[in-house]
């Protein structure tokens, strides 16, 4: 099993700079990770440090919150792809699961697939806001919109992933083929990897050098 390769390297913090994307950037490049993620003004940054090597891009849209438009989703996410996004992984309307308006969920998740029906979405459920059967149907609700992954967690919520809920989300899934994203939280090696037997098949971290490596974590949060 190749860890690194479960791995989205992952820098979403206000106050990251410049240099600090180019040091993600080499990071991925020296331990071979699945991706860089990171806010979507530095999508074009990261892309040119990376654009001799196969890693890839993720930026995420409407982050943290979800509760933004969907017009302003969908324009956040035509910039993403244009600046060079590989994969998306958006946040949903919190606030309309709790409320109950699904129509307007999936509404807002299609609206985004649209815009990139070649390029992996993730929709991040930000599952610590969620009763259970909120996460069942917010599920429901991606699979039925195009989601690619079920992402668990923004990493700036009050928790992050667990495995209780990777199984609810997977009891969900079935055999329909969406993957799970697992993040928030996940600093180890075996943490990582209690989660990859579960299943996951991307763990979304700050401290994947920690994780491939099997050195301390750095950082408390995502």
């Amino acid at each position: 099993m190749k860890l690194n390769k479960y791995i989205d390297h992952t820098l979403l913090k206000a106050v990251s700079t410049k240099s600090d994307i180019i040091k993600l950037c080499n990071e991925a490049i020296t331990h071979n990770f699945f991706s860089v993620c990171v806010n979507s003004c530095y999508v074009s940054l990261a892309k040119e440090e990376l654009k001799e090597f196969e890693i890839k891009v993720c930026s995420v849209i409407g982050f943290p919150l979800g509760a933004m438009s969907t017009n302003a989703k969908v324009q956040e996410t035509k910039q993403a792809l244009l600046d060079g996004a590989d994969e998306i992984d958006m946040v949903i309307n919190i606030g309309f699961i709790k409320s109950k308006d699904f129509d307007a969920v999936w509404k807002d998740i299609e609206a985004v697939k649209k815009e990139m029906p070649n390029n992996t979405l993730k929709v991040i459920l930000e599952t610590c806001y969620l009763e259970d059967l909120e996460i069942i149907k917010a599920s429901e609700l991606a699979i039925n919109s195009g989601a690619d992954f079920i992402k668990t967690s923004t990493g700036f919520g009050t928790g992050g992933a667990t495995l209780e809920t990777i199984k609810l989300i997977k009891s969900v899934i079935g055999d329909c083929g969406t993957k799970i994203k697992a993040s928030g939280g996940i600093r180890d090696t075996k943490t990582a990897l209690e989660y990859i037997n579960l299943g996951v098949d991307r763990i979304g971290t700050s401290n994947g050098i920690a994780i491939v490596t099997g050195g301390p974590s750095e950082e408390k949060n995502y």
